[in-house]
């Protein structure tokens, strides 16, 4: 088996043995791209967050959560190649795991980052001409896409504090893709007051479905304070999964009432 040196999205320089053959991935949206690739056979640990595909997230070995691995479970896995993500994993994890398998990351903010993502991991795994029909096909449907009626909005991700996605994440790429306008100049995300929320006066308030799981009832904690407020709930993996989820996404925008 040849040996493939490449650069990671980090600018860390990875080598493994090529093709991989005992895969392992830390990200929820990474590991369907790696199902849409076509690797059953070669995914060997994915996390407890990793639910689509369905029939891999009730067959595949769990390695733990995004934030907190199970470095038992991983080395009795013995993988030639761990894939995660700069934002979603966690650095200590990652370096412990570095020190001993290969680890390539993505660091996903932007659009062209995305697609750049589903290129390189393509290329990882032996399955570049997958890959590229995925990210054409993924381009030729945002192409096609209407923009959203412009409206000021702002997208919570956490309660408890509160938590918006600002400047900087790839779900502010996301709105901006679609037509829609971030209420928050802050980078990344911000804790939030109700007053805070006010001073913003956005139009529409986006709940997501992840990784805080609005319902209905934090519709109407908000409501009560944000009068004037337009708020809804929103699916999460269309806003914030950045692999083959992208294929979806355009279908489910225009649904939104907004």
């Amino acid at each position: 088996m040849k040996k493939k040196r490449c650069i990671d999205q980090l600018g860390r320089r990875v080598e493994f043995n090529f093709p991989p053959q005992r895969i392992i991935s830390l990200v929820p949206s990474q590991t369907e791209l790696l199902f849409d690739l076509e690797l059953a056979d070669r995914v060997v640990g994915i996390t407890k967050f990793c639910v689509h595909p369905e029939a891999w997230f009730s067959s595949k070995t769990k390695v733990g959560g995004t934030k907190k691995f199970n470095f038992d479970i991983i080395h009795s896995l013995q993988p030639d190649l761990i894939i995660g993500n700069k934002e979603e994993n966690y650095e200590e994890g990652i370096t412990a795991l570095a020190s001993k398998y290969p680890v390539w990351m993505s660091d996903i903010i932007s659009w062209e980052g995305s697609l750049e993502m589903i290129k390189q991991v393509g290329s990882l795994v032996d399955k570049e001409t997958k890959a590229e029909l995925l990210w054409k096909e993924i381009e030729k449907k945002f192409e096609v896409l209407n923009p959203l009626p412009i409206k000021k909005v702002l997208y919570l991700i956490w309660k408890n504090p509160w938590m918006a996605a600002g400047k900087n994440t790839f779900i502010d790429t996301m709105l901006s893709k679609i037509g829609l306008v971030n209420s928050l100049e802050t980078e990344r995300y911000p804790e939030l007051s109700l007053d805070d929320m006010k001073k913003l006066s956005p139009e529409i308030i986006l709940l997501s479905s992840e990784p805080f799981p609005f319902q209905q009832k934090h519709i109407e904690e908000l409501q009560s304070s944000l009068l004037h407020t337009k708020i809804i709930l929103v699916d999460g993996e269309m806003f914030s999964w950045y692999g083959s989820r992208l294929l979806k996404a355009p279908d489910y925008f225009p649904t939104l009432a907004l």
